[in-house]
């Protein structure tokens, strides 16, 4: 079936643009390509598309200068934009958000991930008043998407590398704390009171253990712990 959705993708890599376009063609979305930010911002405004993928080291105009001035076209205001980047330093995620994007995606990615990152993106498009629409939010809103695992609060499972993984009920609660927010530092106090609220028979090290057994299935980087705070999900 035709998705009538649009997508713009941007990246002066031919092979990124072959994946990305391939992929999400499958899915029906309707498809157009450049190479650097210039051609971005011309063609933000001939094609209009509902989504746009945008990488951000490019020539001529970079992914964060090409955010900021389809920005400020008000006629581009409804635009979704994510970069989709292999660049995960600090100043960029900052630099992007300031710019005006919505979100990231990280290279390289799954296509199964991918499909259900832009998925996601692209449901904030739709009509709240279309009854079709809510329903498929109720559907998406049971999932936690990031970069490098799906969460699916539904059936209890984790998919990772398209593999389904089940998880012991406390350590899948703690894993979907943590990627629920994958910016923010979560204290062991958090931890405690979210995930086993007022039980006081739980011992100091439960959070440790728990944590353990998580980067034993999921892998042993998809978790960062904070000396002297808490953890962190790490979304590669």
């Amino acid at each position: 079936m035709m998705n009538s959705k649009k997508i713009l993708l941007v990246d002066d890599d031919v092979d990124i643009i072959e994946f990305l376009s391939y992929n999400l063609k499958k899915e029906g979305y309707i498809i157009e390509t450049c190479n650097n930010g210039a051609q971005a911002i011309k063609k933000a405004v001939s094609f209009m598309p509902d989504l746009i993928l945008l990488d951000i080291m490019m020539p001529e105009i970079d992914g964060i200068e090409a955010c900021e001035e389809i920005r400020k076209n008000e006629n581009l205001d409804n635009i979704i934009i994510a970069f989709l980047t292999a660049r995960n330093e600090d100043y960029s995620y900052v630099a992007g958000f300031n710019a005006g994007a919505d979100d990231y995606i990280t290279k390289p990615i799954k296509p199964r991930l991918l499909i259900s990152k832009v998925h996601s993106l692209l449901r904030r498009k739709i009509n709240l008043s279309d009854t079709t629409y809510i329903n498929e939010q109720k559907e998406f809103e049971t999932k936690l998407i990031t970069n490098s695992v799906i969460i699916d609060k539904d059936r209890y499972v984790v998919v990772k590398d398209d593999t389904d993984i089940l998880l012991p009920r406390k350590e899948f609660e703690l894993l979907a704390l943590l990627a629920s927010n994958t910016r923010k530092v979560f204290t062991r106090e958090e931890i405690f009171s979210k995930i086993w609220g007022e039980d006081n028979f739980i011992s100091d090290r439960t959070i440790d253990v728990h944590i353990r057994k998580i980067r034993k299935r999921i892998g042993e980087n998809v978790i960062r712990t904070v000396k002297g705070v808490g953890y962190k999900f790490v979304d590669l």
